[in-house]
Order: structure tokens, then C-alpha cells, then sequence
């Protein structure tokens, strides 16, 4: 989103960056059922059957089952053969573990993005590979009338500027190779990279020089300086500074690779520290 001052508005009133999450009218009621099962479960300390669920939630015992077989299928639940009771499995606790990554990512990084902010003056983003989209988790936004911003949640494109090169470039090159294929590449301006082969440079060369530019590729008028936030124990994750071409010129950009650099690690630093100190273990 740009915004500015009244005078200004006469440019370019509004300017989405990104894709905000749409509000649905559908309420998945298979999936809120699930959440009520896993709920239930995890707050009996023994566990519970097909029986108790049905009594404590007033569902159905097929529907119990369905639910719950499909669950143990994936691993969220574990069934005792003996008792015939469910608990939560190993995969529940992958899927909190690595939420619970991100949001201590988040805390750790928002001093060092202020302080990014406060030296490039323009805003900084800290973002996720969710899937095949990038996710915002984080905005320090510039302090420039005229600016770029987005607010934590919002989706982006995987295979559009910088950043979506810098996460692939944290992943299997063949998988990345997949996902480019699955998704194709679209053109967003006249510099969109379309061509598969360049776009597997592009990563491998991020992956080489630990940082890519964005050129006006994904937005007009607009450039992006992106980093890997590399970490062994952490989603694939990256920082990147945005700002309008006016502002973030060629020497610019320079200033913003070096401190961009400087502050993952910072960011890396305290995260090793809260590793070691046996928070994710």
C-alpha cells in the first residue's frame, strides 16, 4: 500500500503491496469439528476414544472416526491399540513447534529491523515461505511520507522479485525447480524475469552472493533489496528493504546490501543464542 500526504494523492492514491487474506462466507464445519476433537484431546490428560468424544462434544461417533482417522493418518493424532484412546502425535507437534519458530523469529528480529529502518529509511519486511506464496510476518514501515507498506499476514507472490529468490534459494534446487514449474512465471511489469532457465540463475546467484535486487520487477517504480535469513532450526525466511526508484537509487541500494547483511547477522546471532539456550529443544 502507498500512502502520503493529501497533496500527493493525485499520483497514486493506493498501491497494494501484496495480496491480503480474503474473509470467506463458507465455515468449513469438518475442519472447526477437528480443531473441537484436538482441543478435547489435548486437555485430557490420558487421552480420550471415539465414545468420550462423541459424549464431550455431541458429534456423532462416524464422524468422530472419520475425523479422527484421518488425523492419525497424518500423523496428528496416535491411537493406543490397547485402550483404544487417541493422543496428539509427533506431526501436531512439528506444526506448533515451527509456529512457535516464527514467532519467536519475530520478536528477535523487530530491534534490529527498527534499527535498519531508522539507517535506509525505508521500510523493511520480514517475511516466510508458506507453501508456494510468501508470507509477511513482520513491517517496520518507513517514516517517508510517500512509502511502500504491507501489514504482517499479507501474501505474496513466490516467484516475483527478490525475496521469492532468496527463499528458493534456501530450499532443494529440484524442489525449487518444481514449484517454479507447478506455478509458472508471471509477468507482473515490463522486467519480470519469465524465462525458467534465468530464474534458476537468479536463485543460484542469490544463494552465491547472499542478497538479490528486485529492479522494478514485481512493481513499477518500485525497488526491493532482499537477504536470506539462513538458520539450520527455522522455515525458510528472509529480510528485504523496499522503497520507491526515487529513493532507493544505485548507491542507494549499495548502503542497503551492506546493512541489510549486517543486521541478519545480528538477527542470526540471537538466534543461535535463544538455540542454545534450549527453547526449541
Amino acid at each position: 500500500m502507498l500512502t502520503g500526504s493529501k497533496k500527493n494523492r493525485n499520483l497514486n492514491q493506493i498501491v497494494q503491496y501484496g495480496e491480503q487474506m480474503k474473509t470467506k462466507g463458507y465455515s468449513a464445519p469438518s475442519v472447526k469439528k477437528a480443531f473441537k476433537i484436538l482441543y478435547a484431546i489435548t486437555e485430557a490428560s490420558n487421552g480420550l476414544g471415539i465414545s468420550d468424544l462423541s459424549k464431550k462434544l455431541k458429534i456423532g461417533k462416524s464422524t468422530i472416526h472419520g475425523i479422527t482417522s484421518a488425523l492419525e493418518e497424518m500423523g496428528v493424532l496416535v491411537r493406543d491399540p490397547l485402550y483404544k484412546t487417541y493422543t496428539v502425535g509427533y506431526s501436531l507437534l512439528e506444526l506448533c513447534r515451527t509456529a512457535y519458530m516464527k514467532i519467536e523469529l519475530k520478536d528477535l528480529a523487530r530491534k534490529p529491523m527498527e534499527k535498519l529502518m531508522e539507517k535506509v529509511g525505508e521500510t523493511i519486511f520480514l517475511g516466510v515461505l508458506n507453501g508456494d506464496h510468501v508470507t509477511i510476518v513482520d513491517t517496520v514501515e518507513s517514516r517517508n511520507e510517500m512509502k511502500i507498506t504491507s501489514p504482517p499476514g499479507t501474501r505474496l507472490p513466490l516467484l516475483a522479485g527478490a525475496t521469492g529468490r532468496v527463499l528458493l534459494s534456501q530450499i532443494e534446487k529440484e524442489k525449487a525447480k518444481g514449484i517454479i514449474q507447478k506455478k509458472g512465471l508471471v509477468r507482473y511489469t515490463s522486467k519480470t524475469v519469465t524465462d525458467h532457465r534465468q530464474f534458476l540463475r537468479e536463485i543460484e546467484k542469490a544463494k552465491k552472493q547472499g542478497y538479490a535486487v528486485d529492479d522494478e520487477e514485481y512493481m513499477t517504480g518500485v525497488r526491493a533489496v532482499s537477504a536470506p535469513l539462513l538458520s539450520a532450526s527455522s522455515p525458510p525466511a528472509a529480510l528485504w528493504v523496499v522503497g520507491f526508484t526515487s529513493t532507493l537509487d544505485d548507491q542507494k541500494v549499495k548502503t542497503v546490501i551492506r546493512e541489510i547483511q549486517e543486521t541478519i547477522q545480528e538477527i542470526k546471532q540471537s538466534l543461535e543464542g535463544t538455540l542454545k539456550k534450549g527453547l526449541f529443544a
